[in-house]
């Protein structure tokens, strides 16, 4: 059994330099302990998904710089345009999969995003 995330929930991507809190807003009818349960379509940059500090990945185009300095942390603007994966797979809130603590989110700028607290530890689902 996995465990719902909820607004508040600690989030990391290994290119940034800091963690990140998530914003569930989707959806605000099905409540937690900790407060609104989060799905999967809490995925939007900046309104789901703040910064991590600096991006340290080569790929971010806002890291190249010309010669003679090829590589610089620039600041972290996630990109994200698909939903969490996987979600879970029998639990719906608001008419989407529930958020879980194993659920990914993927950067287009080649992060993985990924919880390292849900915010929460009573609810689980399946």
């Amino acid at each position: 059994m996995a465990i719902c995330a909820c607004v508040g929930a600690n989030m990391m991507c290994p290119f940034g330099t800091a963690p990140a809190t998530l914003v569930a807003n989707s959806q605000t009818t099905v409540l937690g302990p900790s407060g609104p349960l989060a799905t999967i379509m809490d995925n939007k940059p900046g309104a789901n998904v703040p910064t991590f500090g600096m991006c340290n990945n080569p790929a971010n185009p806002a890291t190249v710089r010309p010669p003679p300095v090829f590589f610089t942390p620039a600041p972290c603007v996630p990109n994200t345009s698909a939903p969490w994966m996987p979600g879970s797979s029998t639990v719906l809130i608001g008419g989407f999969p529930a958020l879980n603590n194993s659920s990914t989110l993927m950067c287009a700028w080649g992060g993985v995003i990924s919880m390292t607290n849900p915010g929460q530890t009573s609810v689980m689902v399946p």
